[in-house]
């Protein structure tokens, strides 16, 4: 059988693995740095209250891709969920993202849909050609009034940096509604695995081709013995930063146990100058339990240093330049060696991505190896 090692036991590699497993005639070992499989997406119970935590932050699968939600349902039982996330501004608590009650609400109207798009139409600034940023995408998009209340210092918070250092793009991603629906994600399929997303990951790699290590670090040592590497680690880290480092927000939090309820909701943005950017219940995660006492996680978010786990890519001009100089390099150790993954492409991805690419990453193998 030919040998496969994969590094990481996050999503992309626990499907790695296992399509590659079920097709047959490869053995593959699966390496993770951590103690846990999971990645970012590890859920585990908390001692003291039973309830479950999403430790790296809440994640709600969300997806139009039927085979996609067939795919994670195969090793989990899915409970649907509708993420309502609320914001903390100056002038009072509203719901996001911004739909039409948020827009009524803040300005104090009673709007239909169409008066509130021409309303806010009549609010933004006119930019000769495209916004060039985040803030003119913003301000050409919902007018500063808005910008200034809900995103500006939140965004700040968020990436380290000014708002107009960034790609438009990033707000154009954030959705603007001009309807009551306050569910922050449109999917048809939306949903939270009923005992969290780690035991499904478990059972992703729970099969006779796959053995896993964790607490295990990766060394290039090791990759003569393996016909083939799949690696979800950084880019940048697997090439030792020749080229500098990629630049990464990473997000830390301080828990505390409480009872009753916190939040009443499982999310809360704090889009004032505090220094947390949000607040996360994590009862609210599996709504069909029942728990007397609660779990609190804030939400810090800064620069990553050298000993902090990276989250968010910033992709700023100069990490895209530094970011071609290593798929140049990666491009050198094709076929045998593939990049995959937040990290090892350096691309924000939701996990409904994830899944779509990892499957096709893994009949690309089959293809070609």
């Amino acid at each position: 059988m030919k040998k496969i090692l994969i590094v990481g036991a996050g999503l992309t590699g626990c499907v790695v693995a296992r399509e590659l497993a079920e097709y047959g005639g490869y053995s593959i070992d699966v390496i993770e740095l951590r103690p846990h499989i999971g990645g970012n997406c590890h859920t585990e119970r908390c001692p003291d209250t039973g309830i479950m935590q999403h430790i790296h932050g809440p994640h709600i699968f969300h997806t139009n891709n039927k085979e996609a939600w067939e795919y994670v349902n195969k090793f989990a039982e899915f409970i649907p969920f509708i993420n309502r996330v609320m914001a903390t501004t100056s002038a009072g608590i509203f719901s996001m993202p911004i739909n039409l009650l948020t827009i009524n609400q803040y300005f104090r109207r009673k709007m239909s849909p169409s008066e509130a798009k021409d309303f806010l139409a009549s609010q933004c600034i006119k930019f000769e050609g495209e916004p060039n940023n985040f803030e003119e995408q913003a301000l050409a998009t919902i007018g500063p009034d808005l910008y200034e209340n809900f995103f500006k210092s939140y965004t700040v918070k968020q990436w380290g940096c000014q708002p107009d250092a960034l790609s438009a793009e990033i707000f154009k991603r954030i959705p603007i509604r001009y309807t009551y629906d306050d569910n922050y994600f449109t999917d048809a399929y939306q949903g939270i695995p009923k005992f969290g997303y780690t035991e499904m990951m478990g059972r992703m790699l729970d099969h006779t081709n796959i053995k896993v290590a964790v607490n295990t670090p990766f060394d290039h040592s090791i990759v003569k013995g393996y016909y083939s590497i799949v690696y979800t680690g950084s880019i940048d880290k697997y090439f030792d930063y020749q080229y500098g480092r990629l630049g990464y927000r990473t997000v830390y939090f301080k828990k505390r146990i409480a009872e009753g309820n916190y939040l009443g909701n499982g999310v809360m943005n704090f889009c004032e100058d505090s220094l947390h950017t949000r607040i996360h219940e994590h009862k609210w995660f599996s709504p069909w339990e029942r728990h007397e006492s609660t779990v609190v996680f804030t939400e810090f978010s800064k620069e990553t240093s050298v000993i902090d786990t990276p989250y968010y890519p910033k992709r700023l001009a100069n990490d895209l330049a530094i970011l071609q100089l290593y798929n140049d390099l990666a491009k050198t150790l094709y076929p045998r060696m593939r990049f995959a993954g937040r990290l090892g492409t350096y691309r924000y991805v939701s996990m409904h991505e994830v899944v779509d690419s990892s499957i096709a990453l893994a009949r690309s193998l089959r293809r070609n190896l």
